[in-house]
């Protein structure tokens, strides 16, 4: 199974811990294509929230729907809460998010991670 940058996808952590997602939701996959052989068993993604509760505004890109990324309504891509996930939870769509918001949800990572200095 292939997924590609920018590729919303569901994913099922209905079995989580505490303090964890614990539903089938949607999520960013972020993880370059070129990094990992396929035959590799997880991805790297970044969930999408629809509650604005859940997104620091400096640490999230809000996503406003569109006919391309079929959300139905706005949401948040969380890049604090940046995961790896096993494919086996994951179920592929047909929907994406623009170049633009996976560079800039890909920077936000970096950002909460440490590897970019926030501008101050």
């Amino acid at each position: 199974m292939s997924f590609t940058a920018g590729q919303i996808v569901l994913v099922d952590w209905r079995d989580a811990l505490p303090k964890e997602p614990n539903k089938r939701r949607p999520a960013v996959v972020v993880e370059d294509k070129d990094l990992f052989d396929d035959a590799y068993p997880n991805l790297i993604l970044v969930p999408l929230a629809d509650d604005p509760g859940l997104a620091i505004a400096e640490l999230s890109v809000r996503i406003e729907p569109t006919p391309e990324n079929g959300c139905a309504k706005p949401c948040h891509a969380l890049a604090h809460h940046v995961t790896t996930t096993s494919k086996r939870r994951i179920t592929a769509t047909p929907s994406r998010v623009t170049n633009e918001q996976i560079a800039e949800i890909r920077r936000l990572i970096a950002l909460a991670i440490g590897v970019e200095a926030a501008a101050k």
